[in-house]
């Protein structure tokens, strides 16, 4: 069977609708999915909407809203959102789904029973806006002397009976679980960030709340409800059919092979989410990778409450969402902060899109629809085409699959960009045009090479621009094919079409260069 390969974005917080920093994480977590499907591995992508908490019910409140409408609509826009960008995803889960609390409720039990749960009271600071509780000691001044989270966040003083879990009692396991799994965490600063905040001492953490009832009820407990933590962390276990462990997906899927978030909340994840599961005496994800901000302009991080958030659909339908996706992915070094703007989203794609690899796919099928009447044939290779057909293959084959694997997109896709340059420094050296008349079977030996890089090229760029590669495939007329071990002009897939007597019909362009839209400021 295909190897399994499961992984998630973090579980977004509707109390407001998408904005871009959403669509980043979700469009690199689509590539990574699609990179792994190409591959061959069977894979199950999953995300959805956290929808309880505090800070939901807060918003809903203020509104004059039931905060399940409030809910139901903001989840509806953040599902539009991963169909938009064209999101592979196979489950969406929300975590006011029956089976979700479910889920939560038999995490909560398996805790209970390992005796890792007990009744107190709470007294200290937590943050509304992150869902956080935090120690005296990690708090900063703001401008007016008032008291804010690390985060820059109000915190408020809470003081409330509440459950406890003995997190103190997974200090050293956790140590344990980074020093023997150095990918767990990645990269390397989230990891070492973490390593010095469990170094410095774990206290017991409150997980539930009777403050407010929008929530995961906690099991013969009546009037508390659970730490909006520890339901949204189960989401991964509900989209895998939790409590259900011992059934075919939850043993097919778990442990996950990535979750992928953002790095304002890798605690949770590398901390709180493993303690929970060795609790639970469930099986740990392989890896967390906490990425980097996508910055507004001004280097300020994108927030609702800072009121500088841009609509991901807005920009779709700007720039379109295969170029999009294009440039998140390559103009940022995923794992750091990055920043854009519409000028750098124009400028990228008709640089490398529509100039490049845009125009190496229109002027070689169209060479090859009127001068070979868009009929295949056999060639013999010379130095030259096979130099070239090695440069794509290696990039195609090795090199951005490597950096996918380490999943750092850009170095991948600039790979993949050296050999679309080297294919059209192929075409200015050989110069087909003027082979038409000089050497015909040479033109068709240069335009056939080309044909084969184009094929490879587009295959390996399919998990960034789906859509668009396809279009190229589809004119290639090679749409289902995948790299074979051996494409040379005489044998593997290419033979195949040649004794076929494949012909393409008159290609269309796929990448139209992009115009600044008039609300590049919105």
């Amino acid at each position: 069977m295909p190897e399994p390969f499961y992984i998630t974005t973090a579980i977004n917080y509707p109390n407001g609708r998408p904005h871009i920093g959403h669509a980043y994480e979700g469009i690199a977590t689509d590539v990574m999915a699609r990179f792994q499907r190409l591959r061959g591995c069977d894979v199950r992508f999953v995300t959805g909407t956290d929808e309880h908490g505090l800070k939901m019910d807060q918003t809903a409140r203020k509104a004059g809203r039931e905060t399940i409408d409030l809910a139901d609509e903001m989840s509806a826009y953040f599902r539009e959102m991963a169909d938009t960008l064209n999101l592979s995803y196979d489950e969406f889960v929300r975590t006011t789904e029956p089976r979700h609390h479910a889920a939560s409720k038999e995490i909560w039990r398996r805790m209970e029973a390992a005796g890792d749960l007990y009744l107190d009271r709470y007294e200290g600071w937590y943050s509304v806006r992150d869902e956080a509780f935090y120690d005296e000691s990690e708090l900063v001044d703001g401008e007016g002397g008032e008291k804010l989270s690390p985060q820059g966040t109000p915190v408020e003083w809470t003081a409330e009976e509440t459950w406890f879990f003995r997190l103190s009692n997974y200090q050293d396991k956790l140590l344990a679980l980074y020093a023997e799994n150095p990918d767990f965490i990645r990269p390397e600063s989230r990891r070492n960030e973490v390593m010095r905040f469990v170094e410095g001492g774990l206290k017991d953490l409150s997980v539930s709340r009777t403050s407010f009832d929008w929530g995961v009820p906690v099991p013969n407990a009546e009037g508390h409800v659970m730490y909006v933590w520890v339901d949204a962390l189960t989401t991964y276990l509900t989209g895998v059919g939790f409590p259900d462990a011992e059934g075919e997906m939850f043993q097919r899927y778990w442990p996950a092979s990535i979750h992928m978030i953002g790095k304002d909340i890798v605690r949770f994840h590398t901390v709180y989410w493993p303690a929970f599961l060795m609790s639970a005496g469930l099986p740990l994800p392989k890896q967390v990778f906490g990425h980097g901000f996508l910055l507004a302009r001004g280097g300020e991080k994108m927030s609702k409450s800072a009121g500088n958030v841009v609509d991901p659909m807005v920009l779709a339908e700007q720039f379109g969402v295969d170029n999009l996706r294009y440039f998140f992915m390559r103009e940022i070094a995923f794992g750091q902060d990055g920043s854009y703007s519409p000028e750098a989203i124009v400028n990228r794609s008709n640089a490398e899109l529509a100039n490049s690899f845009g125009n190496l796919v229109q002027r070689t099928l169209s060479m090859i629809n009127k001068n070979m009447d868009g009929v295949l044939e056999r060639f013999e290779t010379a130095g030259d085409d096979k130099a070239l057909l090695t440069t794509v293959q290696d990039a195609c084959r090795q090199g951005l699959p490597d950096a996918f694997e380490r999943l750092a997109f850009s170095v991948g896709i600039e790979e993949w960009l050296r050999a679309v340059y080297a294919c059209n420094q192929y075409v200015d050296e050989q110069a087909p045009w003027a082979l038409r008349k000089s050497d015909p079977e040479r033109m068709k030996a240069v335009l056939l090479t080309l044909f084969i890089a184009i094929r490879d090229l587009a295959l390996a760029i399919r998990p960034v621009i789906p859509t668009k590669a396809e279009a190229v495939l589809e004119q290639l007329g090679v749409a289902d094919g995948q790299p074979g071990a051996a494409d040379t002009a005489d044998e593997g897939w290419y033979g195949a079409l040649v004794a076929a007597g494949h012909k393409i019909d008159k290609p269309t362009p796929v990448f139209p260069r992009l115009e600044m839209p008039e609300a590049a400021d919105a």
